[in-house]
C-alpha cells in the first residue's frame, strides 16, 4: 500500500508520499495553489498518485483544539471529497493538530534558517501527518 498524504492550505499543498511497505513517510513536494485555477491543484495530485502507484491518500483535518471542525476543517473536508471523486481512490482525514507547530520545532531545532523553513515548511507537515496515520495502521 503506497499512500499520499497532504497538508492541504489555501496558499500550498505540501505532499508527501509513503514507501512501498507502508512504513515511513517522505516529503516530496509543495504545491503552490493558484486561485484563479483550482483545477491544477487536482491534476498535480492525479500525476502525483499515478507517478507513485498511489493507492490511498491521506488528507490533514485541521481540527479547533477542542476538537471541532472550523472553516479550515470544511475546506479540507470538501478537497477530500473532490479529490476522491476524482481518483476513486479512498481518502481518509486525518487529525491533523499541531502538526505544522511540530515541524516548525523540529526545522528550528535542526537549525534551518527562517528562508528554508518557510519553503519546506509544508511538505514537512505532510510527511508528519501521513507518518502519524501510517504508524496508526501498524
Amino acid at each position: 500500500m503506497k499512500a499520499l498524504g497532504l497538508d492541504v492550505g489555501t496558499k500550498t499543498i505540501g505532499v508527501a508520499v509513503s514507501d512501498a511497505f507502508g512504513w515511513t513517510a517522505q516529503g516530496i513536494e509543495t504545491i503552490k495553489r493558484n486561485q484563479d485555477e483550482p483545477e491544477e491543484d487536482f491534476l498535480r495530485i492525479e500525476k502525483l498518485i499515478s507517478e507513485n502507484d498511489v493507492t490511498k491518500v491521506v488528507v490533514g483535518l485541521p481540527k479547533n483544539m477542542n476538537g471541532t471542525i472550523g472553516p479550515s476543517g470544511e475546506l479540507c473536508q470538501d478537497f477530500a471529497k473532490k479529490l476522491e471523486a476524482r481518483t476513486n481512490l479512498v481518502v481518509d482525514l486525518w487529525d491533523e493538530r499541531l502538526t505544522t507547530v511540530a515541524a516548525e520545532r523540529m526545522l528550528v531545532s535542526a537549525d534551518v534558517s527562517r528562508k528554508k523553513r518557510k519553503k519546506v515548511i509544508d511538505k514537512m507537515a505532510a510527511v508528519m501527518i501521513l507518518q502519524g496515520y501510517l504508524d496508526r495502521q501498524s
